[in-house]
């Protein structure tokens, strides 16, 4: 079929579109990715999937055409998490999470923490913005990822959407055009640019309801041993600090679990849910209700200064975001029984100094 046969099949108004096949999907997606789609039916295809709701076998169609455009590297070290925040970053609080691949290499856990440079609808704080400006390289390729992580004094790295899949970070402005988020929001998170020489597990979050089965049947999909769903801010995987929030994995064949989350059990006190934004952010102009009033690469530089802060040893609200996103991943992955032995482990390495040298080394 050509592109203008799937448009007319899924773009034809909510009683008569109908749905593709997950070989048509990801026939349509590899056209786009190829650049032998016109940017304007490339818009098409992309939104109508979105208006009508992708099916799950249209959602692992695009995947596996995005799946195949990708750099994978596998590390020596035999297991590899890696942790996918939203790629359009934060703009409702301070972003955490970017500091959380080094607390958990010092806990013996191998880390690669994806993203991109900036991504609406939001255009928030992301990581490769806040990892930047703590002088860590962003720029690696998913081979010198994966050294990194089998590296002793490091253990874990970055990898840009650039160098991952470049033909979809060439997407970037299409996307900005479209204003909606199709379905490679939802996808990207899930192509693991560095796996693990055995196994290989993925950290993501989301924020409704229905998502958490949809991304451990993609994650099944794209060959993730194990995934932990996070239910946390902003779609982040830090949940909030100050109330109970849940959730999803599975280990291997075992079915999808729902898990209650307390902080009070992890030993977190926190009056925010999460990190606020300091107040003497410089605001700028916003277009629409979705994207932020803050400078994004200001927040960047303030989310990485308390970041460096955090594994110094400093006090609040991103040094508790660390213990509690941290603690989650060890008892998940079974490094730790419960949640009392896994803060324990966290608070060491921090207060050992151990995160701040993976930080450091990754930095020289």
């Amino acid at each position: 079929m050509t592109m203008r046969q799937y448009i007319q099949k899924i773009a034809t108004g909510p009683e008569l579109s109908k749905d593709l096949s997950r070989e048509e999907a990801s026939d349509g997606m590899r056209r786009i990715l190829s650049g032998d789609a016109d940017p304007v039916q490339a818009a098409i295809f992309l939104i109508a999937l979105r208006m009508k709701r992708e099916t799950m076998p249209e959602n692992l169609g695009v995947l596996d055409a995005l799946l195949e455009v990708t750099d994978q590297a596998t590390s020596a070290v035999d297991d590899v998490l890696d942790l996918s925040d939203p790629f359009d970053g934060f703009t409702r609080g301070m972003p955490a999470a970017p500091f959380l691949p080094p607390v958990l290499a010092a806990c013996g856990i191998a880390t690669v923490g994806n993203g991109a440079e900036s991504i609406g609808p939001k255009y928030g704080a992301t990581h490769r913005k806040v990892l930047r400006a703590a002088g860590v390289n962003v720029d690696l390729s998913s081979a010198q990822a994966a050294r990194r992580l089998a590296d002793e004094r490091i253990g874990w790295a970055y990898v840009d959407q650039r160098a991952a899949c470049p033909k979809l970070h060439d997407l970037v402005q299409l996307r900005t055009k479209i204003v909606k988020r199709p379905c490679l929001t939802t996808l990207e998170v899930l192509l693991g640019p560095v796996r693990g020489a055995q196994r290989t597990h993925l950290l993501t979050g989301y924020v409704h309801k229905p998502y958490p089965p949809t991304y451990t049947e993609l994650a099944r999909a794209s060959c993730y041993d194990s995934a932990i769903i996070v239910r946390g801010g902003e779609g982040g995987v830090i949940p909030s600090l100050n109330q109970s929030s849940k959730l999803f994995c599975y280990q291997g064949e075992e079915a999808d679990k729902e898990v209650r989350l307390d902080p009070a059990e992890f030993a977190i006190q926190s009056v925010e849910r999460a990190v606020p934004l300091p107040q003497d952010l410089p605001g700028q102009k916003a277009d629409d209700d979705i994207k932020g009033s803050i400078d994004a690469d200001v927040l960047a530089q303030a989310a990485a200064q308390a970041g460096i802060g955090a594994l110094a040893g400093e006090s609040g609200p991103v040094r508790e975001s660390l213990v509690y996103g941290a603690a989650l991943c060890l008892i998940q992955l079974g490094r730790c029984p419960d949640a009392a032995s896994a803060v324990e482990t966290v608070r060491g390495v921090i207060d050992g100094g151990h995160a701040a040298r993976r930080l450091e080394a990754a930095a020289q």
